[in-house]
């Protein structure tokens, strides 16, 4: 028995987790398009795909391109590539060394209850967070996780027919050089990393097996590992 995302127990539920390991950014999103539409056909259980991506500004659908900071030249230089997504927000960055959740959840079977699912994730990372070392917090009327003053984790999501699309970042040990080229969620905001918080060095596996921890406890979920490929092929 397990307590899940609105305080019931309830038995616990098997969800899929699908290592993508270092992926680019377009493909990953196609396969969370796939995935949304399995899910909400009810094909696929709640599916988690865990992600380091190459470097990419992903501007949400209240962004604005004025929120990058650099030109063509300089993306083209370091190989960052610009998407514009469907998920909540502004602009933000993935790249090496930032560990990358995409839940794809059907919340109709967690309460209907968007704003709670957003709070949950947060709720995660700080709850991990805490456990790695660093006191976090949320900040009022902004998404993600915040170290004081500076942002660890962004948080954004998109909704359709109560199945979820995109998710959580949480800087490891993410380039701040990259970081610099954007004003993050539309505003200046400094980003820091676990790594300049800790005196341990941690590696993503480590961070992204204690987020689905945290996640199991959140959603009343039994997390099993598949590998991407042979998932599809059963199922999609």
């Amino acid at each position: 028995m397990t307590t899940s995302l609105h305080g019931s127990t309830e038995q616990e539920i098997a969800a899929v987790h699908l290592p993508l390991g270092r992926a680019e950014y377009r493909a990953t999103h196609e396969l969370q398009l796939r995935l949304h539409a399995l899910r909400s056909q009810g094909v696929i259980p709640d599916t988690i795909l865990s992600v380091e991506h190459d470097p990419v500004f992903t501007i949400g659908r209240r962004g604005s391109r004025t929120n990058l900071l650099v030109g063509k030249d300089t993306l083209e230089r370091e190989g960052i590539a610009v998407y514009e997504v469907e998920r909540g927000g502004d602009i933000t960055y993935h790249g090496p060394g930032q560990v990358v959740l995409y839940p794809i959840v059907d919340l109709r079977d967690h309460g209907k209850d968007i704003a709670g699912y957003v709070r949950g994730l947060e709720q995660a990372v700080i709850g991990v967070l805490a456990r790695l070392g660093v006191e976090a917090d949320r900040r009022p009327g902004l998404p993600g996780v915040w170290v004081k003053e500076r942002k660890i984790a962004a948080i954004g999501v998109h909704v359709r027919k109560w199945v979820t699309l995109h998710g959580l970042a949480l800087n490891v040990r993410a380039n701040r050089e990259h970081f610099a080229m954007i004003n993050p969620c539309g505003m200046k905001i400094e980003a820091v990393s676990l790594d300049d918080l800790v005196d341990r060095r941690y590696s993503l596996a480590e961070v992204i097996s204690n987020l689905l921890e945290a996640m199991e406890t959140l959603f009343g979920w039994r997390v099993v590992e598949e590998e991407p490929e042979r998932f599809l092929k059963e199922r999609g």
